[in-house]
């Protein structure tokens, strides 16, 4: 009798063990979450990494229209947006992104961004004050200098783009925005040396190397520094070099870096020839 409650007993804890574990169909469904999940994931980085801007803004509009609640697609559209160079629709999905009840303070950088590049300095600085000191990032920094230019507050400026530096391994970018910001100061020699910095920092950046011959060239150096360039982005140097040049009062010196930069292009350098013929009818 003992025994055969004693076999009772461990078919009926069988059963319940067994009543516990998932089937092999609810196994199967919950992998193949799992991998909807992960890849929903890389597409979604894909989309902003690599896609086109305007194929990225048409995917996360279709992902926020199907599920509008989660704030990592919103965040997929603001982003998007700004590479699409969107700026105004850009600053109304970012607004949303800060009324979602899991925003971050990174969010409303991300906002001030947006708002910056819509032209909107008064919000954006007003909503960087929002955040905490404590909250101390590239973006935050790089953002706040830019405003600190903007209202020609050359000392602060200076202070946030120093942080900004030494915040990102990637400064080429905000030392190319130094530099110009110290070049509209009328410091061109402090510039040039930024402007050097972020090309060495980041040899394919084309912006830095144009402003760097241009604070050059406010200078009256026209001499080509010492650079990696393409054919083309040679003479694209060269044309901005003769305009400063001829800026200066150079203009025998600017009609001939002109020259160069039309016989260094190798297609048709429109713009350079439209200059020279202006610089010789002004001399007839």
């Amino acid at each position: 009798m003992r025994h055969s409650i004693r076999i009772i007993l461990c078919a009926a804890g069988a059963i319940a063990l067994s009543a516990c574990e998932p089937t092999p169909g609810e196994e199967v469904d919950r992998a193949l979450r799992d991998i909807n999940v992960i890849d929903e994931s890389n597409l979604n980085e894909v989309m902003l990494q690599s896609s086109d801007p305007s194929e990225a803004v048409a995917y996360f509009q279709r992902a926020t229209a199907n599920d509008p609640d989660r704030i990592d697609l919103m965040r997929g559209l603001g982003k998007s947006l700004v590479r699409a160079g969107r700026a105004t629709e850009a600053v109304a999905a970012w607004t949303e992104v800060t009324g979602h009840s899991d925003a971050t303070d990174a969010d409303r950088i991300a906002l001030a961004d947006a708002l910056i590049r819509n032209n909107e300095w008064d919000r954006a600085g007003e909503l960087l004050d929002t955040v905490p000191p404590t909250f101390e990032t590239y973006d935050r920094y790089r953002l706040e200098a830019m405003i600190a230019d903007s209202e020609e507050d050359w000392d602060k400026a200076d202070s946030f783009y120093e942080t900004a530096v030494g915040l990102t391994t990637k400064p080429a970018p905000v030392m190319n925005n130094w530099g110009y910001s110290k070049l509209t100061r009328g410091d061109s020699r402090g510039a040039e040396r930024l402007f050097s910095d972020a090309v060495r920092q980041d040899p394919g950046l084309f912006t830095a190397k144009n402003n760097l011959v241009l604070a050059r060239g406010k200078q009256g150096n026209y001499a080509m520094p010492v650079l990696p360039a393409t054919q083309q982005e040679r003479a694209q140097l060269l044309y901005t070099l003769g305009l400063a040049a001829v800026k200066q009062g150079d203009v025998a010196i600017g009609r001939g870096l002109l020259q160069e930069a039309v016989e260094t292009h190798p297609q048709h350098f429109d713009e350079a020839v439209r200059s020279l013929r202006a610089l010789e009818s002004d001399r007839g």
